[in-house]
């Protein structure tokens, strides 16, 4: 074990309670919002053999137990994840709820601690205001800022900020931002589902006069930028525009709601131009001091209009929000000359840089964000966009790719950081129309994403393991902003292959539940008719080709699965269960002979190629496995018959005419291929000893290096460590030279690239997530921690760990439903001590490696250790002998 892993000490009953999988949230919409919570009990075996869940509006009854608003009780199970089914929550409520459990000896266990949900608008009839803009159009440049003042007449008990907004927006109470929050709403098809945000300000209101302010960005809602992806030319897309309620509540227990019209004055501001593609671009000199304060003088502000609603479907956005995560100090500055410095932030990320900026009225600033620097002798040292600003079509030189602009007003200081915008980069380079001096402490950055609760550690002896799995996070977080992205810098897609090929990597080191949630709800509002999806999400129309196929839009069926093994929440296949069957339909109608070719096939190769026709086909069988296995757990049994049946169809397909028996080969018996039978199932399990074995030998014969894309990258470490291959893969996964993940890595890369060529002439971003199921791998294939498909969300662990050559010691774990489990294993001579713990009310089973070759204690007994060894919740140290 390493720092900062322990184990709970005592017996104490339900802890670490949760509302739809986050906090004490506030603003929840659901009508059957779903609890949950772990067992602290360190106790061998510990298990909860029964529980209550108690809810009320008054904390003080709730203490008491009288007046309850719910009573589940007490229920004889181990759940410890339900959905509320009491009497109809009511809007704008706080709900204080807690559990009390029994332990494995029925013994009562101390009640969990209080704490609460509170509800939101639970439907749009509840909304007061309007929805409301300045009046400009699509093609205004400048940001419209937004006041209004206001009396709170009595002394105020509490105050909640509903706001909705097509675009984005930063809302102030008396000069003070409210909330960490960046980039809010979360972005989302406008046209058919916006989210609104909800605020406790309670704090922040005064007796008597207050003024609210808003000030509006574009986002994606209005797309100024010109690019491939035709942003520009959304449905939905027009000039910016919000609803806003302050719900008041007063001592007497009046209420008081202040609201969206037209008595809202509006401005423009220092905000001249935003595009969260590009950057963003301010004048100081248009600064409006104390504009969202009570005492200023808008007589000269005009009035605000009324303007339609993007759509008719305002939902809570009750989700991980993005925030400025992490600062991230300059490592290095050069100065060319007093007009141009270009800043080192020692690393890759997403974000924004924040400067201190100091010169003469006028002086025009350009701050340009890259991931690289030129090499050749004429602009050696300065920042390089070639390999991001590809997709970018500007029709003039006034929007220039990640650069932000800020015009100085002579005054002193301006202390800039974009609110619409944030970038890709490690390099920044200032350029200005005039001197001005820019030291190293004036350039700081925020590593900026939606910020997720980390779930996995990681920790080995070799350094390169560890900086693969840094960088992979790193990349992962990067591309995290309310969807998973390809890259923060030259598209900021949601690339549907992308996101499902790094999901077990995203749930094995984050808690992202919420954002993968929201994802999905973009999902079902892209979905056709038909059943087609895009292959980017959300999109404006771009997307809906002839290559969107299965390899990349299964991800409606394989982000709901995944939430089920890692969360056991079934939920998320209940609310996808029809777009899964509409989409594994249209595929089926579209491929009578159980083969397809729609799809893109193993992108970004290494330099073997692979059969389109096998690949798409694999991950039809995969979506229709997975529909008829949803359909089993949500009691759809025709559906789980015929779709069980048309999965076994597509297999049988398959291996007609890409298994070659005699050989023990696929297709062309390249990895891709070979490895993906493995993967997902496909092979005939009489054959799957023997295929993983000629898949070691390939991958020999192509001198222990990877030839992959992004579909033999999300299985051939998988398909070799999981049967009998690990040492293989574990060569594979560590190493550095070309080409490997390592090799990246030895060549100064903190995050994964998009192309395993470093100099190749396109698909060269520095920060892609499409080659990051390898920080998955880590906890599956070495730490051997992986999920029980009859017993999902780690209520059963299956633990196959893999002692492999090359490495002394390797620690993994993962904090999942129900606690932390940890899996480390080191070396003494010849043998190997492996030590694991199991969470309370969880259970696990141990698969050793070589179990021939070894004997196994455990507290000084043999045990046998040649089938798989089930232990109970606890902490264990076994001695593997060789």
């Amino acid at each position: 074990m390493f720092a900062g892993f322990h184990v709970n000490a005592a017996s104490g009953g339900a802890v670490n309670l949760k509302c739809e999988h986050l906090v004490s949230p506030i603003g929840v919409d659901e009508k059957h919002p779903r609890l949950s919570w772990q067992i602290n009990d360190s106790r061998q075996g510990a298990l909860q053999s029964a529980y209550t869940v108690l809810l009320s509006t008054d904390s003080v009854q709730l203490a008491s137990g009288k007046n309850l608003a719910w009573n589940s009780g007490k229920v004889k199970s181990s759940a410890i994840l339900i959905a509320y089914h009491g009497s109809a929550l009511q809007p704008f409520t706080r709900y204080y709820w807690k559990v009390r459990t029994w332990d494995k000896n029925g013994a009562l266990q101390n009640d969990s601690k209080i704490t609460f949900f509170e509800t939101g608008m639970m439907g749009i009839n509840n909304w007061t205001g309007s929805w409301i803009s300045d009046g400009g159009s699509i093609n205004t440049l400048k940001a419209p800022y937004f006041r209004k003042t206001f009396n709170a007449i009595k002394k105020v008990h509490s105050a909640r900020a509903y706001i909705a907004v097509g675009g984005l927006y930063e809302l102030y109470i008396n000069g003070e931002k409210i909330g960490n929050h960046r980039l809010d709403p979360m972005y989302t098809r406008f046209d058919r589902r916006n989210l609104y945000v909800t605020y406790d300000v309670t704090k922040q209101l005064q007796d008597g006069k207050n003024a609210i302010g808003v000030i509006l960005g574009n986002g994606w809602y209005n797309h100024q930028s010109l690019a491939v992806w035709n942003f520009d030319r959304a449905p939905w897309r027009q000039r910016p525009t919000f609803c806003l309620d302050l719900k008041i509540t007063y001592e007497d227990g009046t209420t008081q709601t202040i609201f969206t019209d037209e008595s809202w004055k509006t401005h423009s501001g220092p905000i001249v131009f935003n595009s969260i593609y590009t950057g963003e671009h301010y004048d100081s000199r248009q600064e409006i001091p104390g504009w969202n304060t009570v005492n200023f003088d808008d007589s000269k502000w005009l009035e605000t209009s009324y303007r339609a609603a993007p759509s008719k479907n305002i939902v809570s956005q009750v989700m991980v929000p993005i925030r400025n995560v992490e600062e991230i100090v300059t490592k290095s500055i050069m100065k060319f000359s007093d007009t141009n410095y270009v800043v080192d932030f020692g690393r890759n990320f997403s974000g924004v840089s924040r400067l201190k900026l100091r010169g003469d009225s006028g002086t025009v600033v350009r701050i340009a964000h890259g991931e690289r620097l030129y090499k050749d002798a004429v602009k050696k040292g300065h920042v390089d966009l070639s390999n991001i600003d590809v997709y970018y079509r500007p029709k003039d030189n006034t929007d220039p790719y990640q650069t932000d602009i800020v015009t100085l007003n002579g005054k002193g200081t301006v202390d800039f950081m974009p609110r619409f915008n944030y970038k890709g980069f490690q390099y920044v380079e200032v350029h200005s129309n005039k001197p001005i001096q820019l030291q190293k402490e004036d350039v700081t950055a925020y590593f900026m994403h939606s910020d997720v609760e980390p779930a996995g550690r990681l920790s080995s002896s070799n350094p390169l393991i560890d900086k693969l799995w840094a960088a992979t996070n790193a990349s992962y977080l990067s591309n995290l902003f309310g969807y998973p992205t390809d890259c923060p810098q030259r598209e900021k897609n949601g690339w549907t292959g992308d996101g499902h090929f790094a999901v077990e990597t995203g749930l094995f080191n984050f808690d992202g539940i919420s954002v993968y949630e929201k994802w999905l709800g973009d999902h079902r509002d892209e979905q056709q008719p038909n059943g087609v999806l895009p292959d980017i999400i959300p999109t404006g129309g771009w997307g809906y080709g002839t290559a969107n196929g299965t390899d990349w839009t299964s991800t409606i069926a394989i982000i709901p699965w995944n939430l089920y093994l890692f969360y056991g929440d079934s939920k998320p296949l209940a609310d996808n269960y029809n777009n899964i069957k509409a989409y594994v339909n249209y595929v089926n109608k579209i491929s009578p002979t159980g083969l397809t070719t729609f799809g893109r096939g193993d992108w970004v190769p290494v330099k073997s190629s692979s059969s389109l026709e096998y690949t798409s086909s694999i991950y039809f069988y995969v979506d229709a496995t997975i529909l008829s296995k949803a359909a089993a757990l949500l009691g759809n049994i025709k559906d789980q018959q015929y779709y069980s049946q048309l999965a076994a169809r597509i297999r049988k397909a398959i291996n007609d005419k890409y298994f070659d028996k005699t050989s023990c080969t696929y297709g062309s018996g390249v990895q891709t291929e070979l490895s993906m039978a493995l993967q997902w199932n496909v092979v005939p399990d009489e054959y799957r000893t023997k295929l993983a074995e000629n898949l070691a030998k390939r991958v020999a014969k192509d001198r222990m290096h990877i030839d992959v894309g992004v579909l033999g990258a999300k299985a051939i470490l998988n398909a070799l460590s999981a049967n009998g291959q690990a040492e293989t893969a574990y060569k594979l996964a560590s190493q550095d030279t070309y080409p490997s993940w390592g090799w990246w890595i030895v060549n100064g890369a903190t995050t994964l690239y998009e192309n395993w060529d470093i100099n190749a002439s396109r698909d060269i971003s520095l920060n892609h997530m499409m080659f990051g199921e390898i920080g998955g791998w880590f906890f599956k294939g070495l730490g051997g921690i992986n999920v029980d498909e009859k017993h999902p969300g780690f209520k059963n662990i299956l633990l196959k760990p893999n002692f492999v050559a090359g490495l002394n010691y390797f620690t993994v774990s993962h904090n999942g439903p129900y606690g932390n489990i940890i899996s480390s294993w080191k070396r003494e001579g010849k043998n190997v001590v492996y030590d694991v713990t199991v969470p309370a009310n969880s259970s696990a089973d141990i698969t050793f490696p070589d179990a021939d070759n070894s004997k196994v204690n455990l507290n000084g007994a043999t045990i046998n250790s040649k089938l798989p060894y089930h232990v109970v919740a606890g902490v264990y140290r076994f001695n593997v002998q060789y």
